[in-house]
């Protein structure tokens, strides 16, 4: 970029004056070579940089350019990132400022980490957890075990057991290495019935002995596999006629098993069975809403009043977690509380904390879920009450709500609370989805 005699006297502060100079020829003393691709074309190109620049933000162009080692040369070529995540590496340098992407937040924080710039890192991590849904949980989850980042891992793992099934339809699941395959089927919380599960993990086995260049028979699917994962499947919780039908003829299992099964099926097994039988948690969403509204299309904000719904239910629950309408990048503090209505009211569990929203895949809209750990035993025909007291911008909402709602025989009647003073009801409103998992009593 060209620049006049006197470009520093139009530029007041520091940081404009230093954002000036960013990738800019003006009083560079080294530059950086670095891989470019454009489809599948692959060339160089160069970066102009300052050395002092990036040594008072990094310890480690410190030591590069001013330590006992310091490197002489003028032109320095890195092939271990691609230009545009170098560029904006730099550019957070210059001007505090970054611009991430699904594209390029991974190589930028690898290279964060690289050059010890934990500001950056930061917000790299903040980006992925602001953007982490179910179809890229498993693009996220190997990085944020490599980085050892544990906030984000353990956000990953959250997703995962609680939209299982979008999760392992996902393009990123059947890519994702073997050991995040074992870690899933060894889980005992999953939102997937088990036959959804072993038609992802044979979609996984088939990809991978694609990708090695075998042959996709059951015998080289189960080497894949390894006897851990294929053992830690339930095949019991299966049925009899989608076992035949899916499991039998993916070929995976023996000829043994398959009897040992079909003894299973017949009830006259006489020893135990060789895989395990108990159920997982398996967590469902209940849907309150066929409608959801923008919040420009009438807005839904907040103050000091309380949104809450009352609920019954006609078997014994788990209640998980409640999810909450956001918008695009939106924060809220919540205060939350979850009663018995039953004779005297009682608070069962209070929860608050501070939620970012993210976009919410199936419906489009933007949301947060707030989790109860441990999940809350709710008893059949007692009547509950949702209590929350929301702050921040103005939200999705709610319309077309259902009375009723009915999922694995568990059936949710929604009524209107007496302590709703912001505007939800049961057509209407926030609160989108509960979710839960049964319990025998």
């Amino acid at each position: 970029m060209a620049a006049d005699d006197n470009w520093q006297t139009e530029l007041p502060t520091l940081v404009e004056r230093t954002a000036f100079i960013f990738n800019n020829e003006i009083l560079s003393d080294v530059k950086f070579v670095v891989p470019v691709s454009i489809g599948e074309i692959e060339s160089k190109k160069v970066i102009p940089a300052h050395k002092f620049v990036l040594a008072i933000s990094s310890p480690v162009f410190f030591a590069m350019f001013y330590g006992q080692m310091a490197e002489t040369k003028d032109s320095i070529e890195l092939t271990d990132c691609e230009y545009e995540s170098l560029l904006e590496l730099f550019r957070f340098l210059y001007t505090d400022k970054v611009n991430l992407s699904v594209n390029n937040v991974m190589q930028v924080l690898y290279l964060a980490n690289k050059y010890i710039v934990p500001s950056l890192a930061k917000k790299c991590t903040e980006y992925l957890r602001d953007n982490l849904n179910a179809s890229n949980v498993f693009f996220i989850l190997p990085h944020a075990r490599k980085f050892e980042n544990k906030d984000l891992e353990d956000r990953c793992w959250k997703v995962i057991k609680e939209q299982t099934e979008e999760a392992l339809t996902s393009d990123e699941f059947f890519k994702v290495e073997r050991s995040f395959v074992e870690s899933v089927v060894k889980r005992e919380k999953l939102s997937v019935t088990e036959l959804k599960l072993f038609e992802a993990v044979d979609g996984w086995a088939t990809a991978e002995v694609q990708r090695q260049g075998l042959t996709p028979d059951g015998k080289t699917k189960r080497r894949i596999l390894g006897e851990d994962i294929v053992k830690a499947i339930r095949f019991p919780l299966i049925s009899q006629k989608d076992f035949m039908s899916v499991v039998f003829d993916s070929d995976i299992l023996t000829f043994h098993e398959v009897g040992n099964m079909m003894k299973h099926y017949s009830g006259v097994l006489k020893y135990p069975l060789l895989f395990k039988d108990t159920a997982r948690s398996v967590l469902f969403r209940c849907n309150r809403f066929l409608k959801f509204n923008s919040p420009a299309k009438g807005i839904w904000s907040y103050s000091d009043r309380a949104d809450s719904i009352e609920f019954t239910i006609n078997q014994p629950i788990f209640l998980h977690g409640v999810q909450y309408f956001g918008s695009d990048s939106g924060k809220y503090t919540v205060s939350t509380e979850v009663k018995v209505t039953a004779h005297n009211i009682t608070c069962l569990r209070k929860e608050s904390g501070t939620y970012s929203s993210i976009k919410e895949e199936t419906n489009n809209y933007y949301s947060f879920d707030i989790m109860f750990d441990p999940p809350i035993r709710l008893e059949a025909h007692k009547s509950y009450r949702l209590v929350s007291l929301i702050k921040g911008p103005p939200s999705w909402y709610g319309g077309e709500g259902v009375k009723s709602f009915e999922s694995r025989g568990v059936l949710v009647n929604f009524m209107k609370s007496v302590e709703s003073a912001n505007g939800t009801s049961k057509t209407s409103g926030q609160f989108p989805a509960f979710i839960f998992s049964t319990w025998q009593a």
